[in-house]
């Protein structure tokens, strides 16, 4: 790898960090950087999510004031989460990438739309639960729980725009605001990833050298992504995440 390259890879892992940290996709960075090199599809992939890994945990750490009280939530749905990236890393070994390719852009176009519709449906939601003499789960229903499960397939197997589908899943599920249910995808996300790279340590190889740059780049971006996160209007912030979900199925679909 050239220096050249080097810088490159480095500079990709911080804005994967800083739009992981804020919406999620900062695959769709990292990942055309690493092919462009002419790296092979799963090695790229592969050494890329192991990158990402401490850019999450530094995202996570950015929003601990909005973590408070959330523990038991996480805990319930971070099984969730690890249980559904073990499936999805062993899917990425074993099946070939035209199974979730076709899916893909289906997957992030439904999350963009719920992320819109998300406020107008967790109303619906919550009246419908009123109108029953139901109170809405603290943590959520089971079909959260299980969306929350597929996410974490999709994030082990490939993870572009997993945060788009988990800030759609929680913000119809969860009965709190945009940034503390960011908050909670920053850390099921963290989960995911951390999951998927040891599973991929420990059954094939990583390039090393490009792990190690995105994950640098990713830990100053997840930090930088939380500190702008967090301020942003929860309006703004849902234009981000649906602008972030367009052009990831703009990239899908020319790719």
């Amino acid at each position: 790898m050239t220096p050249l390259e080097m810088v490159a890879v480095l500079l990709a892992g911080t804005a994967a960090g800083t739009i992981n940290s804020v919406v999620g996709s900062g695959t769709l960075i990292t990942f055309p950087t690493l092919l462009a090199m002419g790296m092979p599809p799963v090695l790229a992939n592969v050494s890329n999510n192991v990158g990402l890994v401490p850019g999450a945990v530094a995202g996570a750490f950015g929003y601990r004031r909005e973590l408070t009280g959330q523990r038991p939530r996480l805990i319930r749905l971070g099984i969730a989460s690890i249980l559904g990236s073990f499936v999805g890393a062993a899917a990425l070994l074993l099946l070939p990438e035209a199974v979730f390719d076709a899916v893909v852009p289906v997957l992030i176009a439904l999350g963009c739309v719920l992320v819109v519709l998300q406020p107008r449906i967790s109303k619906a939601v919550a009246a419908r639960a009123e109108a029953l003499g139901k109170v809405r789960p603290e943590h959520g229903a089971l079909w959260v729980w299980v969306l929350v499960l597929l996410c974490g397939v999709y994030g082990g197997y490939f993870g572009a725009a997993q945060g788009v589908l988990l800030i759609a899943v929680l913000g119809v599920g969860l009965n709190q605001s945009l940034q503390r249910n960011n908050a909670a995808k920053n850390v099921l996300a963290s989960l995911n990833n951390g999951v998927a790279a040891l599973v991929f340590i420990a059954v094939t190889d990583v390039d090393w050298l490009v792990a190690g740059l995105i994950a640098v780049g990713s830990t100053i971006g997840g930090l930088l992504g939380a500190h702008v996160g967090r301020r942003l209007h929860p309006v703004v912030l849902r234009g981000v995440i649906v602008t972030v979900g367009v052009v990831a199925i703009t990239m899908f679909a020319l790719g």
